[in-house]
């Protein structure tokens, strides 16, 4: 893989959060990820590689731009074959209220590497370094609190659990606070929540919900990168999600783990910050200027790399349509 597509791939999710952030607390998620889908389709359109979205916006008749199965980049003769999977704007209801938390983030990894993940929940489990192959996701919630209290060295009344802010996640709270330990709840956007527990500087320890599965795909090619933990599990709630599960040659019984998700040892993650999080700023605008703050890793050679870009709107069309 060239080592210069992580820089390339900052500046596709660049343009998708200076598209998506025009539109910061305006109420309307669906222009918001309208206005990111199509930055982002545009500037991969220059990138020289031969993709497939295997995690997109949704099926050919559902979404006009970076469905699953769309082929883009340059597509040239000797272009570089590589699965790609995005999500233009992970937190969408962020983004509609003005709340933290908005990313818009890719990853990519050689054709093959990324899971084709059905458009469904998935119960997951995300923690740092220092939880590698200490936590399982079919442990009670407790069992994997205490299991990393004494890898981490840390007090139980000391580590932060982070959930989603749904009824969904109230088995997990519940069982955090009856043990003694912090939670922190987030309204969406669970892969810079999974994200968090890699950087000790954000306070989260372990991530675990139930969330979108295509998320999950994203989440474990970032830890791939950061040397973390991941697992999920899909979760189908109707016949039709599990029909879908097996059209994909999905097993809804299966323990998922991070190299069943994002296979190999050449991956990227690029994300840019929408609204202000745990791990990197929102977009700011000052006088036809706007500063970006973004992250892209490379789990080949374990580099992260944290950029912060000032953008001349005027003169960057690819950005600013």
């Amino acid at each position: 893989m060239n080592k210069n597509l992580g820089i390339n791939l900052i500046r596709v999710t660049e343009a998708a959060a200076l598209g998506a952030a025009k539109y910061f607390g305006k109420g309307d998620k669906n222009i918001a990820d309208q206005a990111a889908v199509d930055r982002m389709r545009r500037m991969f359109d220059t990138m020289d590689i031969d993709g497939v979205v295997v995690i997109g916006e949704g099926e050919l008749d559902e979404a006009p731009m970076l469905y699953i199965g769309e082929e883009i980049g340059m597509r040239r003769e000797g272009s570089l074959k590589v699965d790609i999977a995005v999500d233009p704007v992970d937190g969408t209801t962020c983004v509609a209220k003005g709340l933290p938390g908005a990313i818009a983030v890719v990853a990519m990894g050689p054709r093959g590497s990324l899971l084709h993940a059905p458009d469904m929940y998935m119960d997951k489990i995300a923690v740092g370094p220092k939880g590698k192959g200490i936590v399982h996701l079919d442990l009670p919630v407790k069992e994997n609190i205490k299991r990393f209290a004494q890898a981490s060295g840390k007090a139980i009344d000391e580590i932060t659990v982070t959930t989603i802010d749904r009824e969904r996640s109230h088995g997990i709270i519940t069982e955090c606070r009856d043990i003694g330990c912090r939670v922190r709840l987030f309204d969406s956007g669970d892969i810079e929540a999974a994200i968090a527990t890699c950087f000790e500087d954000t306070g989260i320890d372990m991530m675990m919900c139930i969330g979108g599965a295509p998320e999950g795909v994203i989440s474990a090619a970032a830890l791939k990168c950061l040397g973390g933990d991941f697992q999920g599990r899909l979760m189908p709630y109707t016949e039709e999600e599990r029909l879908r599960c097996i059209d994909m040659g999905q097993s809804a019984e299966k323990l998922l783990t991070m190299e069943d998700l994002a296979a190999g040892d050449e991956l990227y993650f690029a994300a840019t910050g929408i609204s202000d999080g745990s791990l990197i700023k929102g977009v700011t605008y000052s006088s036809g200027m706007a500063k970006t703050h973004s992250v892209v890793m490379r789990s080949s050679t374990g580099t992260i790399r944290f950029i912060e870009a000032i953008h001349k709107m005027d003169k960057k069309p690819n950005y600013a349509k």
